[in-house]
């Protein structure tokens, strides 16, 4: 076997009799075992993780899946990367687990990443710092760092993150990965450990586009348990994926993406070469002007501390989780619980959001947010009515060294640029490799679509992805 095989390639071997699905889980285990320690990418792997007996005749069948740690498993542990829920463990799986388990998936482990998915480079875990395949003393991206890490070295063919303003497509930028943020609702949050409710997702993270595509054909479709879930019955989105663009495509170039003054040099070369890839196969291109896009970093920020202070307010060692065992009063309890236990990137989005909810400040920051939220969402439907889809550069830069912009989170914030603004209003995007910077970093585009648009994007991806052929594989690991 290919430690970088593809999820497609892997089954047509499973399918041919070259390798049974039992023999394809150990061998990605003692790929865990051999390289995790370098990456810290994988919190656990479980050991008595085994295909179905009929795992050969399922579409996922023998396919080992690295779950991030804070999408719920049965049985299993679910920390959300911090120390309050260290001996937290799940009597459920979660939907878009039990989805994939039904079509033969293996959950083969759980996925480092940063505390309650808050973070932007996988530094803020409470079990240390995920590494990039590429360069171990750079970030592999965040707050999906361990799922993103661990496939791009071919510790597991695909993962599945969370998102909710960049965290599956900044570290498949940063780790050479496709990955996706769906539309909101398409995947059920049932079973997902709440960061910002309004915008959360869950999302593949895979070394092809095919690959990502047959994830979310399993996991999307409508849920009883979530009553923000589209009222879907899902699609196969691998249909159509011909290497085609469709025909009469037209893609808008978001402006910023040509005027930013942030763009690492190397990114805006490989744009622009992707623009001229997509030419070649009859794309039609113009520039988009978004003017409140410059807004959008400013509204996820507060509407999402805002949701994070509320959701994390259950976690105070009364009902589940850690609990401070030396208190002698009900409120020093919460205090200490919550002060020992909440790392510092948490405790900091927890006090901006009680300060934007709190008397006298609410209707200038909460209440405001949501409207300059709704001007977004109304600049990207107008913008749609006039191309098919937008495309700018994932990051505007590549991977940052451990340490570097720790302290200084502001500019950490920042570098989600790109990303946050599709959040915000809950439309899809989808993340795809573009090349290597001269330093041997990875890049990535993004293309992005109205809600619900995520086949054209998959057909988008594909054809860019057939016609650049860049599929990145870290030196390292081979």
């Amino acid at each position: 076997m290919n430690s970088f095989w593809s999820i497609k390639e892997i089954k047509e071997a499973i399918d041919r009799k070259e390798v049974t699905p039992e023999e394809v889980v150990t061998f990605f285990k003692k790929r865990i075992a051999r390289f995790n320690p370098k990456l810290n990418a994988v919190l656990e792997v479980f050991e008595d993780a085994i295909a179905s007996s009929d795992a050969a005749q399922k579409k996922l069948g023998g396919i080992p899946i690295l779950f991030k740690d804070n999408i719920l498993q049965k049985d299993r542990i679910a920390s959300a990367g911090s120390k309050i829920l260290s001996n937290y463990k799940s009597c459920y799986d979660a939907t878009i687990v039990a989805r994939l388990k039904e079509y033969g998936a293996v959950p083969v482990g759980r996925g480092n990443m940063d505390e309650f998915a808050m973070g932007a480079s996988g530094e803020f875990s409470a079990y240390g710092v995920a590494r990039n395949p590429y360069n171990l003393d750079h970030v592999p991206g965040g707050s999906s760092s361990g799922p993103a890490a661990a496939v791009a070295a071919g510790l597991v063919p695909a993962a599945i993150g969370t998102e909710t303003g960049g965290s599956v497509r900044q570290p498949a930028c940063f780790s050479g990965l496709v990955g996706l943020y769906p539309t909101y609702g398409l995947l059920s949050r049932y079973g997902l450990v709440a960061f910002g409710s309004s915008l959360d997702q869950a999302g593949p993270l895979t070394r092809t586009v095919y690959d990502n595509a047959l994830l979310l054909s399993v996991m999307a479709g409508k849920d009883i348990h979530d009553a923000t879930s589209c009222d879907n019955k899902g699609q196969d989105y691998t249909i159509g994926l011909d290497g085609n663009l469709p025909k009469g495509l037209r893609i808008g170039v978001i402006k910023d993406a040509l005027e930013s003054k942030g763009m690492d040099s190397d990114v805006a070369k490989a744009f622009n070469e992707s623009l001229e890839v997509l030419k070649k196969r009859g794309a039609t291109i113009s520039v988009v002007d978004l003017p409140h896009l410059k807004y959008g970093v400013a509204v996820y920020f507060i509407i999402t501390r805002a949701e994070a202070a509320s959701n994390l307010y259950r976690y105070d060692g009364s009902l589940y989780g850690a609990r401070d065992t030396e208190a002698k009063e009900l409120f020093d309890m919460y205090l200490k619980t919550r002060t020992n236990n909440f790392g510092a990137e948490v405790k900091r989005r927890i006090l901006v959001g009680n300060y934007v909810l709190s008397k006298g400040h609410f209707d200038a920051y909460y209440n405001k947010a949501q409207i300059v939220r709704s001007i977004i969402r109304t600049e990207f439907e107008e913008s749609f009515k006039h191309v098919d889809v937008l495309m700018s550069p994932t990051i505007p830069t590549p991977a940052f060294k451990i340490g570097e912009m720790t302290a200084d989170p502001l500019a950490m914030y920042l570098a989600d640029y790109f990303t946050v603004p599709n959040c915000v209003i809950g439309t899809p995007a989808l993340s795809v490799p573009c090349g290597l910077t001269s330093k041997g970093l990875p890049m990535g585009v993004q293309f992005l679509g109205p809600k619900l648009s995520e086949s054209t994007l998959y057909k988008v991806a594909y054809a860019y992805e057939q016609a650049s052929g860049v599929q990145l594989v870290p030196s390292h690991f081979d």
